[in-house]
């Protein structure tokens, strides 16, 4: 099968419509301009990877279809990566505990948040349970015969995992990346990365910024991803970009 990449969603922190707004995008008839809070489920022969699991968690895997979880790779602790761990309950009573890779900071926030589901004192029977996998992000690590390279990423201070498959890279909430990283993303087919908005801003990349990376990274597909309703329209956004540059969106598949 090679490596499949499904976009389960695409959106910022609150996803795309808003609660409430009135903004032209959020009130956008275009499927393309709904977007859940980004993640997505990568295929890699027989083996299933899930990057991130947000509130829309639940929701993405009963669209996606996805059946299987061999491990959960979480870039990083906020919420809108990770509120929906609660729900990965329906695969560890089919599979048992579920791998949870990422930092050790992370790790002990979750730990904390979810403390139900990590600790082992008088469990209730009917909470998820996990097993939890530091990433050093100084080398590879190995999953079910997979490499992954850990890349890590500065999200306003914070630093973020971002993961590479084989040919293929994923990177969010980045706003800014050492050299030393950069050069994880060498010889990249696809490369998807964040384009916030329009105007700049302190956490993310902006949409010029996300553009100029792309470009000095050099992949041959770049997928821009963590959209707010900020950027515009889909269809009018994807029209201004460079030909081999584009914007995701729910529901999206790629081979490699």
């Amino acid at each position: 099968m090679g490596l499949k990449i499904n976009f389960l969603g695409t959106g910022t922190s609150q996803g795309i419509p808003i609660i409430g707004s009135t903004d032209p995008v959020c009130l956008s008839v275009n499927s393309r301009d709904k977007r859940l809070r980004s993640s997505v489920w990568i295929q890699w022969d027989d083996i299933s990877f899930v990057i991130d699991c947000g509130p829309d968690f639940r929701y993405q895997m009963l669209r996606s279809g996805c059946s299987h979880i061999d491990a959960l790779l979480i870039t990083h602790e906020h919420a809108d990566h990770t509120a929906g761990l609660d729900d990965i309950r329906p695969y560890v009573f089919k599979q048992g505990a579920m791998p949870i890779y990422s930092l050790q900071r992370v790790l002990d926030n979750l730990a904390t948040r979810y403390a139900y589901i990590f600790s082992d004192v008088d469990k209730y029977p009917g909470a998820p349970s996990v097993t939890t996998r530091q990433v050093d992000p100084s080398k590879p690590f190995t999953i079910n015969s997979k490499t992954i390279t850990p890349i890590i990423v500065e999200h306003y201070g914070l630093d973020v995992l971002g993961y590479r498959f084989g040919t293929f890279a994923y990177i969010t909430d980045m706003a800014r990346i050492s050299e030393e990283e950069k050069q994880k993303l060498v010889g990249l087919e696809v490369l998807v990365i964040n384009a916030l908005r329009i105007a700049p801003h302190p956490s993310h990349l902006h949409l010029e910024a996300a553009i100029a990376f792309a470009q000095e990274v050099g992949a041959k597909q770049t997928y821009f991803t963590h959209i707010s309703h900020k950027l515009g329209f889909h269809d009018e956004v994807s029209k201004s970009l460079p030909k081999n540059i584009h914007l995701a969106y729910d529901t999206l598949t790629l081979t490699l």
